[in-house]
């Protein structure tokens, strides 16, 4: 996978990502459906908590991942959804995914959309994504 940050552009916002991933030469793409912070069980993690929400959410996303045997650097671009969107939310939310991710973490081309709901009420986060399995 290559990264890019073309100098046309200004740098990447908090250097949370990259402008641009190009994925290998005959790699599968694998669209990752949107993960919320259900646990294997299907309880909902974190009531309430836009931090604890997104670190499950971003677990899944990771063993969502690991189930396409990819790896966290075969991920090509992500979004966000967020309920009640703030800046304020920005980096509890990327620490969120630091922590499932540690030095893995990929900084790729992000999305962060505030939505007005997602698909339960009690979601508050949902992270979709696009990766490319060599």
């Amino acid at each position: 996978m290559q990264r890019l940050n073309p100098p046309t552009l200004a740098p990447p916002v908090q250097d949370l990502y990259a402008h641009l991933a190009i994925g290998p030469p005959g790699g599968r793409v694998v669209a990752v459906a949107g993960q919320v912070a259900l646990d294997r069980d299907g309880v909902l993690v974190g009531p309430g908590d836009h931090a604890a929400q997104a670190e499950q959410a971003f677990a899944n996303l990771r063993r969502a991942l690991e189930g396409a045997g990819c790896r966290p650097a075969d991920l090509l671009k992500y979004t966000i959804h967020v309920v009640d969107s703030s800046p304020a939310l920005i980096e509890p939310v990327f620490a969120a995914a630091r922590r499932v991710f540690g030095e893995e973490f990929p900084l790729v081309p992000s999305t962060w959309l505030g939505v007005a709901a997602l698909g339960l009420p009690e979601w508050l986060i949902e992270i979709d994504a696009l990766a490319v399995a060599g």
